[in-house]
């Protein structure tokens, strides 16, 4: 667990179905339903249970969770993509504190436990209704994998990566 002695927030690994997780995922499940209805043939909250909830756990994941006076305000997670990279997923922040550059917090916090962790590059997706988080990542130094010229409807997944240590 990272502590930031700036503020009164901290970070806290939960497994992911923990109670206090469940919070933000119902609300990440609900923008991703309100964002995308059917636009990827399923509801877009399919995906928060595509994967198995031990993908996010140690020694290769971890799901992290920003708690405001012990109360979940932003979150995200990452899981093992290959051997080199971990895969970011779940990237969050509460409707009721954006804008106050949390999701670059956490997602700065999942970079260097996927530092600590052994990883050496960072891969995630979005999608084409999420403007901002294409535009959280490219401000975060991720490379899109896709052509940005293109409208983000005819692009599709939004991929990304980044290199966090060259040593290997």
């Amino acid at each position: 667990m990272t502590v930031n002695t700036q503020s009164p927030d901290r970070f806290v690994s939960v497994d992911p179905t923990d109670a206090l997780a469940r919070p933000l995922l119902e609300e990440l499940a609900a923008e991703y339903d309100t964002r995308y209805g059917d636009f990827f043939g399923e509801p877009a909250s399919v995906e928060l249970n595509r994967y198995p909830a031990e993908n996010f756990s140690a020694p290769d994941g971890t799901f992290l969770l920003l708690l405001r006076e012990g109360t979940p305000i932003a979150g995200g997670a990452f899981q093992r993509f290959d051997d080199s990279t971990a895969e970011l997923k779940r990237i969050w922040t509460s409707s009721t504190h954006r804008r106050e550059g949390l999701a670059r917090r956490v997602v700065t916090e999942l970079e260097a436990e996927a530092i600590r962790r052994g990883y050496a590059r960072v891969y995630l997706t979005t999608g084409p209704r999420q403007p901002e988080a294409v535009a959280l990542y490219i401000a975060a130094g991720y490379t899109p994998e896709f052509d940005v010229t293109l409208p983000p409807e005819e692009v599709g997944i939004h991929a990304f990566t980044k290199q966090l240590r060259t040593d290997d």
